[in-house]
């Protein structure tokens, strides 16, 4: 079985070096950032299992570190800092922490918790590594990446996750009511241009890449559909 990397963000050398040890002792692969801009470099090259995140970080703090990558990534992220407030740690996991550990912490207890989150992350596995395919168009939902005809397509956040959601459901008409709702995650007020510019985009850059001329089809009155 593959060992899993896990990704420790933490400036006092101390710690980090000791979580560092302690991890590699429970055969975990180890990578270590020092500061919240090397933590997203290396975020950004590997693929980790899981995070462990400290808060107070020169540079971009913990929470920054957090909120870039939770916008387009969900890989477990644990929480390790000397605050203890309540509120600080609602925040968190309000915002996208799976769990939230204080120093100065029993190192039994983060293991377990860390098992804990494996755990609860498992049943995701086959979606997060599951390919969707139609037409020329594939998507790596693991990888969060998009091809068509085998060229990749730089679509946002946005554009990506109106594309899953269509091509999740192909024959299924989605009105935008639905895309809303299941994009943005909160609920759908009155007419929205927003949602034909991205369909527009999204149209223009498969058309661009891919040779063909329809991949999305407008029903009018409505709403979209895979063509």
């Amino acid at each position: 079985m593959t060992c899993k990397r896990i990704l420790i963000v933490e400036d006092d050398n101390d710690i980090n070096n000791m979580l560092r040890d302690l991890l590699m002792l429970e055969d975990y692969e180890v990578s270590c950032a020092f500061s919240g801009t090397e933590a997203l470099l290396l975020y950004r090259t590997n693929n980790f299992d899981l995070i462990l995140l400290d808060l107070m970080l020169p540079g971009i703090d913990g929470e920054g570190v957090l909120k870039e990558i939770r916008k387009n990534s969900k890989v477990p992220i644990i929480v390790i800092s000397a605050k203890d407030d309540k509120e600080s740690k609602i925040g968190l996991l309000k915002n996208g922490a799976d769990d939230y550990v204080t120093k100065p912490f029993d190192t039994d207890e983060l293991l377990a918790r860390m098992e804990a989150v494996f755990r609860r992350n498992k049943g995701d596995d086959k979606s997060k590594n599951s390919i969707l395919a139609y037409k020329n168009i594939e998507i790596d939902k693991n990888l969060m990446l998009v091809k068509c005809s085998g060229n990749p397509v730089p679509l946002t956040r946005i554009e990506y996750n109106i594309l899953v959601l269509l091509m999740e459901n192909p024959k299924k008409i989605f009105t935008k009511n639905n895309i809303f709702e299941s994009v943005w995650n909160e609920p759908f007020v009155g007419e929205d241009n927003a949602i034909n510019v991205h369909i527009s985009n999204i149209r223009n850059k498969l058309s661009k890449v891919g040779g063909m001329d329809k991949y999305i089809q407008t029903v009018w009155g409505v709403g979209f559909k895979m063509e």
